[in-house]
């Protein structure tokens, strides 16, 4: 196992990512969170949740309403978080931009992360644009995860080169 990386130090009004729980702890958010795809705003909501893990930027979850009617198709295949549990997939569809198997949802949640149910993420880096607060988010690197990087949120993250066995 590699060690564990050393943290940069957070500045004022800024989260390390290093301080974050492990399991995972869900938290309501309340800043407005905005998700751009062919141009179009498909989903804004000041209703939202924030996942916070130990290395990990956040993951956003957006109540499905949301959304744009329309935007989210369901997509094949599925994918098991011990903390969370069973993931269904989405894709997105805005005009002609397609995003494929870029949303998820936990349908039936831990009880953990039961108000999660009816909720639903997305990678950053197959949208045109997703926002925090009006804030533009950097995607989590690596594409594996799904974590929205700003500026008051500081690493190294989980999925930079090297960090799989964080």
């Amino acid at each position: 196992m590699k060690p564990r990386p050393r943290p940069l130090p957070a500045g004022p009004d800024q989260e390390s990512v290093w301080a974050y729980p492990r399991p995972p702890r869900l938290e309501r958010v309340p800043e407005r969170l905005e998700i751009w795809l062919g141009g179009v705003r498909v989903a804004d909501t000041t209703a939202g949740f924030r996942v916070l893990e130990t290395s990990h930027p956040p993951t956003y979850y957006l109540p499905r309403e949301a959304f744009l009617p329309g935007v989210l198709r369901p997509a094949s295949g599925g994918s098991a978080c011990e903390w969370k549990g069973q993931a269904t997939y989405w894709t997105l569809v805005s005009g002609s931009a397609v995003a494929e198997r870029a949303g998820w949802s936990y349908e039936r949640p831990t009880p953990a992360f039961a108000p999660l149910a009816g909720h639903v993420a997305v990678y950053a880096g197959l949208m045109d644009e997703c926002r925090v607060g009006g804030v533009r988010v950097t995607p989590q690197p690596g594409g594996f995860y799904g974590g929205w990087i700003t500026p008051d949120i500081v690493g190294p993250f989980k999925g930079e080169p090297g960090s799989w066995g964080w």
